[in-house]
This record gives structure tokens, C-alpha cells and sequence, in this order.
């Protein structure tokens, strides 16, 4: 019998397997009406969701991390987006059947993100993905975050394969830096939380996907 050639799939979270941008969007937006100049264009918003909570605090308020007030304005902004976690938020089309079909095939598939525990457990605890993640790793769990591939690492042991018989699939450079560092097959996405500056194409994955459907598909593919 021929071998398959991957025993695990990993996924990057926001942008990758759940569409969270209404949910991050609507915190930030509140940021901005407290602290800052008023509401800006949710596409604006959304493209900058990959770059984390510090990242859209200073573009909410105009103030960095120099100032005293800005951590406050983060923790702030975190707690208001707790206050929404998963009411709105949706898994993208077919990464739900997909997870079904992985395991069905006797596969494993676990989570890696930059998203805290604190935020990433409940939210997938609210979504229909079936079976759980065997593996859910946050910064909270290692000491180094994405692009560094301790995380990645983590994710493979905790999943009983191999890095190089691992796939790890995400919307940001970050992903792809950390996937290839610790030996996965990287799958970019296109459909994530990009900037219009930013080129998919160019992070050096192995593969680069635009739709959930295509990446559906070629999972389906290697099954």
C-alpha cells in the first residue's frame, strides 16, 4: 500500500480556519470611537488583523508602545473583544467537513496561532469542528511566538509526527517563516487577512491557495 504523504494537518487560526474579522473589527472600531479619531473602513481594519492586538491599538489610538497609556488601551481592547468572542465569528466554508474527512482518513489535525489561550479555547469550544483539534497551541504554551517554530515544534510532538510529515497552512509571512523553519509542507492562503502590499506568492511556501475551496481541495487530494 501506498503511504500517504502527510500524517498531521496544522492550521493557523484567524484568517485561516475562522473567519474572526467582525468580531476583532468591531473591538477595534469601539477603540477608535473611545480613544482615537472615530471609525475606519472595516476592509482597512480587516487586512490588519493578522499583525495582532498591539499592531491595531496604535493604529486605533496614534499612541505606540512608549506610551503609558498603551498597554491600558490594549487590555481594554482585548477585554471588549472577549465580551464578543464567537458571536459572530464563522469557520470558513468547508474547513468544518474538511477536519471531518482528515480524521476520517485517520489523520490528526491540531491548531497553531498567535492568538492567546485565553481567547483561542473558548472560541473553538463554540465552533462545530468535529473532532476537537488533538493539538492547540497559543503563545501562552511556548516561549517564543510565530515566526519562531517552537510553536510549530510543539504542535508536531503533541501530535505524535514528524515535522517533515506535517502541513502547516496559514494567511500571514509569519506562518510560512515558521512552518519551513521547523520542516512542514507550507500552504499560504490567500483569503486571509492580508494587506494589499503583501504577496502571497513571495513568502516561499510550498503551495499558495485562494480560496477556501482550493485549499479543501488539495487536502482532500492528499487524503
Amino acid at each position: 500500500m501506498t503511504r500517504r504523504p502527510f500524517d498531521a494537518f496544522v492550521f493557523d487560526l484567524d484568517g485561516t480556519l475562522v473567519d474572526t474579522a467582525s468580531e476583532l473589527v468591531a473591538a477595534y472600531q469601539r477603540l477608535c470611537v473611545e480613544y482615537g479619531t472615530g471609525e475606519q473602513p472595516y476592509e482597512t481594519v480587516r487586512k490588519l488583523i493578522s499583525h495582532g492586538s498591539g499592531r491595531l491599538v496604535t493604529e486605533a489610538t496614534g499612541i505606540d508602545q512608549s506610551d503609558s497609556r498603551w498597554e491600558a488601551y490594549r487590555q481594554q481592547y482585548l477585554d471588549w473583544y472577549e465580551e464578543i468572542l464567537g458571536s459572530s465569528a464563522v469557520p470558513y466554508p468547508g474547513t468544518v467537513d474538511i477536519v471531518a474527512e482528515i480524521a476520517k482518513a485517520g489523520l490528526v489535525w491540531g491548531i497553531v496561532t498567535n492568538k492567546f489561550r485565553r481567547f483561542a479555547e473558548p472560541l473553538m469550544s463554540r465552533l462545530d469542528y468535529e473532532p476537537a483539534p488533538a493539538s492547540l497551541v497559543t503563545p501562552c504554551d511556548v516561549s517564543k511566538a510565530k515566526p519562531h517554530p517552537e510553536p510549530i515544534l510543539l504542535c508536531c510532538r503533541e501530535l505524535g509526527v514528524s515535522p517533515e510529515r506535517a502541513v502547516y497552512i496559514g494567511d500571514h509571512l509569519r506562518d510560512i517563516e515558521a512552518g519551513n523553519a521547523a520542516g512542514c509542507t507550507t500552504v499560504a492562503v490567500k483569503y486571509g487577512y492580508i494587506e494589499d502590499h503583501d504577496h502571497p506568492t513571495n513568502w516561499g511556501a510550498d503551495v499558495c491557495l485562494d480560496t477556501p475551496s482550493d485549499l479543501s481541495a488539495w487536502i482532500r487530494s492528499h487524503l
